[in-house]
């Protein structure tokens, strides 16, 4: 929330326009504990869990007499655009006070009027004060209101993702994490308790990135044979080795009658068959900490548009501003209370197949692959027409968090598909070195969670590499169809490879499909690639330590990140509340370092007490990390310090994220499916999987060829690159541009 707070005063302020706190929430609207917020107030909030305008339910404002006094301790400082962060309820009160609000309007004017005729008698100034009144209704007739959800539930239509889910998905996560290494050693059975009210996001794709073997949603009931099933597939898991099982339930799942289930219901059920569960109740520990790099970068965006909605409508109705298909998009809000509330009576009236049709496509795909990955049960008979293959997974590229996961998906549903599946160990090298390894079930078992590619991995340059040599490896092990999870080196090795077709024959019987896994998100047609996130992740949590450094020595520091392209350097700028970051596609140039510097010094003698530059590593070939914080600290003019830090490979380490681990397995769930239809076709065809748009698609590896700028090791198309006008926003004052502001709007009051 803060962020989104920090997004919407800078980019106002930056339109010239005046921003108001309303502090905590409807309480302070009635109470009258409204505040003026400045650029410098908003300075460092970013990496600060909860909100610091604070938030309070307020018994006052549900009533229309409690709307009517925050109406007016509005209108005392002439505010009638309001940007409101919360959740339905939050939301649904401001729908309320819209559609009271010139009622409310008259009524206060009629106050005011009653007020001036105990001491006003002569009528020319009554007839003044009368006009006054007329042009103030007139002025204030329409109230102006920008919705962000701010849920951790993620339970809201309207946005796709909700301001705050994303970090307390990632709060699940480590705590799961933690309880499962206990409940390996210990050979006991643990039961999580999750929050989400009537939603089961946070269950689901908390199930999903830990590898659970149970969950429970309230929009997929559980059988009433439940705990019999339940009990099958943790025996089954005993007998294949697991050592211990997890169970997630969210704390609205309910049974097929519609009989709530909490977790001690679970354990009972376990109990009565003779296993040691435990249960864990995360509680709040859900909604606290510092925000993950999705949930600050997401917030800017919105918060950014908010703005601009909000001082640019004049008549529209209550908006939602929220991300779709990976866009910020704005939708009525209205409609989206109406969805949410759907959802909720369908789930209460037990049409449960209606409420998951009402969450997001991603929500229903999630929940297949849960299901599937949860199985345990291989006997299936398959149909004459299933083809039943050989199946290689392999890495090409640089080790990216969240390939395991990939890997571990890929293996459980090629096995439960009734495929054969063998991991070729350190790529092409590991495939002319017979270096292939038969994977069973439990091969993979744990891998959900771990960092690295225990594959392992190869940087090869696609010109070195024999490709006759190639085919004959997989014509020996009677490969039949091949899964790359790696980046831009597997990319253009197997573009290369596609384009040998012709040449060798075989290669358009054998399905192939690459799953894009980068840190630097430089693969065409995937706008997320696995270990992304991460790597953003890693590297906000190192420049919120050296931010803390900085601030106590009146210091800029310089930080290099890596990227062959400026997505990580720019989503690490946008969410650690940078000043500056350079990039490949926008270099570092005499002219532009001047203005910085100009910028810096302007900041730094107006107090502020720490700057942070963002360095791509190949953003210039003169202007390295090292000179640029030298040159920085010789132009300071004593009013800084200047160091610079590489980050190095630490941005490629540790476990993966959340949104890596989800975005790995829901992708290979969706490259077995399609290497199955691929199978079915006299002739196949190489392609890549990815998410446009928030959309799965698949692209022919010669439409892919098209879009690669292979001298700069990126797309020639970047969607993310529209946001490099946000990042700058909210980055430096540049003086002399202050001062043509002021000039220009010396005479104007805004």
């Amino acid at each position: 929330m803060n962020a989104a707070v920090r997004a919407v005063v800078r980019k106002a302020i930056s339109m010239g326009h005046k921003v108001f706190a309303i502090m905590n929430g409807y309480q302070g609207m009635v109470e009258n504990n409204i505040k003026n917020l400045s650029w410098e107030d908003v300075g460092g909030v970013m990496s600060e869990g909860g909100t610091f305008i604070g938030t309070a339910r307020c018994m006052a404002f549900m009533k229309t007499e409690g709307r009517k006094v925050a109406v007016r301790n509005l209108l005392d400082r002439r505010i009638d655009r309001l940007v409101i962060i919360g959740g339905d309820g939050s939301l649904t009160g401001a729908h309320y006070l819209y559609k009271e609000w010139p009622e409310h309007v008259a009524a206060i004017v009629k106050d005011r009027q009653a007020e001036r005729r105990k001491t006003v008698t002569d009528p020319s100034e009554l007839k003044s004060y009368e006009a006054e009144d007329e042009e103030f209704i007139k002025r204030h007739s329409h109230l102006t209101i920008v919705g962000l959800v701010g849920s951790i539930d993620n339970d809201m239509c309207g946005t796709e993702m909700t301001i705050g889910a994303t970090t307390a998905l990632a709060r699940i996560m480590d705590a799961v994490d933690c309880i499962s290494s206990t409940a390996a050693s210990h050979q006991r059975d643990f039961i999580v308790e999750v929050m989400g009210r009537n939603c089961g996001w946070l269950a689901l794709m908390g199930a999903l990135a830990t590898g659970a073997d149970w969950v429970m949603i309230p929009e997929y009931p559980q059988p009433s044979d439940w705990r019999e099933k339940l009990w099958d597939t943790i025996k089954k898991g005993k007998e294949m080795g697991k050592r211990a099982s997890i169970v997630i339930v969210a704390e609205g799942a309910k049974d097929e009658n519609g009989k709530p289930l909490k977790s001690a219901d679970v354990k009972d059920a376990l109990d009565t068959k003779g296993c040691e569960a435990r249960v864990t109740i995360l509680g709040h520990v859900q909604r606290g900490g510092s925000p993950v790099a999705y949930d600050r970068n997401m917030s800017t965006m919105v918060g950014s548009r908010a703005a601009e909605v909000a001082v640019t409508d004049e008549r529209s109705e209550p908006c939602l501003v929220g991300i779709l298909e990976n866009r910020v998009a704005v939708t009525g809000l209205a409609a989206s209370l109406h969805a949410t509330s759907s959802i909720e009576k369908a789930i209460s009236c037990r049409d449960y197949q209606k409420a998951m049709s009402l969450r997001s496509n991603m929500y229903a795909v999630a929940h297949e692959v849960v299901s599937i990955l949860t199985r345990v049960d291989f006997s299936h008979d398959y149909p004459d027409s299933h083809r039943r293959m050989k199946i290689a997974v392999m890495h090409v590229g640089a080790c990216a968090p969240g390939m395991n996961a990939a890997v571990r998906a890929a293996v459980r549903i090629g096995l439960i598909n009734g495929h054969t599946m063998v991991g070729v160990k350190n790529g092409f090298e590991g495939l002319l070195k017979d270096d292939i390894i038969n994977m069973d079930w439990m091969s993979v078992n744990g891998w959900a969670r771990q960092g690295g590619a225990f594959l392992g991995v190869r940087r090869q340059e696609p010109s070195k590499i024999s490709y006759p040599a190639v085919v004959d490896a997989l014509k020996k092990h009677n490969i039949e169809a091949v899964i790359m999870i790696g980046g831009w080196d597997g990319y253009e090795t197997f573009v290369q490879l596609n384009k040998r077709r012709e040449e060798f024959p075989i290669l358009k019987k054998i399905p192939i499909i690459l799953i894009p896994a980068s840190i630097s998100n430089n693969l065409p047609f995937a706008e997320s690639s696995i270990g992304d996130d991460t790597a953003l992740n890693n590297t906000i949590d190192a420049l919120d330590k050296i931010k803390q450094s900085a601030v106590s020595t009146n210091r800029v520091f310089v930080v290099e990140v890596m990227g062959s392209n400026g997505y990580l350097t720019l989503m690490s700028a946008m969410a650690s509340g940078a000043e500056i970051a350079y990039l490949p596609e926008d270099p570092p140039t005499l002219t532009s370092l001047q203005r910085d510097i100009s910028a810096l010094r302007y900041a730094f003698s107006n107090n502020q007490r720490r700057g942070l530059v963002i360095n791509n590593e190949h953003a210039s070939k003169v202007f390295k990390t090292q000179t640029l914080a030298d040159l920085f600290e010789d132009q300071s003019k004593g009013l800084f310090s200047s160091r610079a830090a590489i980050l190095g490979h630490l941005q490629q380490g540790g476990a993966p994220s959340a949104p890596d681990r989800n975005t790995a397995s829901i992708l290979a769930f969706h490259s077995v499916k399609f290497i199955e239809e691929q199978s079915k076709k006299d002739t196949t065809a190489a392609h890549c999987i990815g998410l446009v748009n928030g959309k799965l698609t698949f692209t022919s590896l010669d439409d892919v060829d098209k879009e690669m700028d292979h001298k700069n090791r990126r797309p020639d198309k970047q969607w993310w690159w529209t946001l490099r006008d946000v990042q700058q926003v909210y980055g430096l004052i540049y003086p002399e541009e202050k001062q043509e502001e002021k000039s220009e709007n010396s005479n104007v009051q805004k």
